[in-house]
């Protein structure tokens, strides 16, 4: 049987993710490579590899390859696919569509370039615990913070593909020098945030002689660990981060009234346990009816959300998958 397919590919700040994914969204030579020292066209040359070897998977298994989804960290220029990534290191104006058109060698390919936020709403969406909605919102909390928000069955993009940059949502007076770099929100309740948010508390502290003491200086993970042993000062970050997830979730329940809100990235591993807690946090912002229809999930893809959403990305490109519809009720 000669089965039809895509190569997914997730570039993240610190790895590549690649799989062969099948037009049912089964995958297929899924592997992870670190980015390790690479930068600027170094990224690129690996993308090229990974694309190039998930492609030989295919023909091995006598697959047809109708396409390539590839989503990035950063923002995506619209049809040129140039792009924007801050943690990639000469990645602020990458040509990533032509080289991957360059590579492939076949204008019958169809090329997909996302956001990894809109790839990771694309993916629940899809597979995930968005099955069935046409509004909803994945909120993805990790190294930074970014939301793909899909509206109506469309990811809302933005006029230059910055929709979703929640990071640096205004939830918090007066104005900080440090917001300028990453925002209000993401210095609050990213995982930097949190670790920033606990140095500081640890310097106003003098007395205090708790784990998070005996790092330098603590991550989230610490926090994390440290609220784990009802550590005072890991609570009152953990506090502070919720109060900032409810607000920032209670906006955008506002704004877009939507479905759901579904949590993920890095740090809701760990923080899976306190979405009942965001969930009253942003109740009591929000708008209220809107609020009260909304239900909070965690993501049920994990950290194979992105890499989904850009296979689903490339398979809709290459007409293998129809448009997200409303579930029948």
């Amino acid at each position: 049987m000669n089965s039809q397919a895509v190569i997914a590919l997730d570039l993240g700040g610190t790895k590549l993710a690649a799989a062969l994914v099948l037009s049912d969204g089964w995958k297929l030579g899924h592997q992870s490579t670190p980015l390790g020292s690479r930068t600027g066209a170094a990224v690129g040359q690996l993308v090229v590899e990974e694309m190039n070897r998930v492609r030989q998977l295919a023909r091995r298994r006598h697959i047809t390859v109708k396409g390539v989804g590839v989503c990035v960290p950063g923002i995506v220029a619209g049809k040129a696919g140039r792009v924007w990534a801050p943690n990639i290191g000469g990645w602020d104006d990458y040509p990533l569509r032509a080289e991957v058109r360059v590579a492939l060698a076949d204008r019958k390919l169809k090329v997909a370039i996302e956001s990894d936020r809109a790839a990771s709403i694309l993916g629940e969406a899809w597979k995930g615990a968005a099955r069935g909605c046409r509004n909803a919102i994945f909120l993805a909390v990790g190294t930074g913070i970014g939301a793909g928000i899909l509206v109506d069955g469309r990811v809302l993009h933005g006029a230059t593909g910055i929709a979703g940059a929640i990071g640096w949502m205004a939830l918090n007076q007066p104005f900080r020098s440090q917001y300028a770099e990453r925002g209000c929100f993401e210095s609050h309740a990213s995982g930097e945030g949190i670790a920033m948010v606990a140095s500081e508390m640890l310097g106003r502290n003098r007395k205090y002689r708790g784990p998070l003491r005996k790092q330098s200086p603590p991550t989230a993970r610490d926090v994390f660990a440290a609220f784990e042993r009802d550590d005072d000062l890991a609570r009152a970050v953990v506090a502070e981060a919720i109060e900032f997830w409810g607000m920032a979730a209670a906006n955008l329940i506002s704004l877009f009234n939507p479905e759901k809100i579904i949590f993920g990235g890095g740090v809701f591993g760990p923080a899976t346990k306190f979405m009942d807690a965001i969930a009253t946090e942003a109740r009591r912002w929000a708008q209220p009816i809107a609020a009260q229809q909304v239900k909070f999930e965690a993501s049920q893809l994990g950290g194979d959300a992105a890499l989904i959403g850009a296979a689903y990305s490339a398979l809709r490109a290459a007409r293998l998958q129809g448009p997200i519809r409303k579930s029948a009720k």
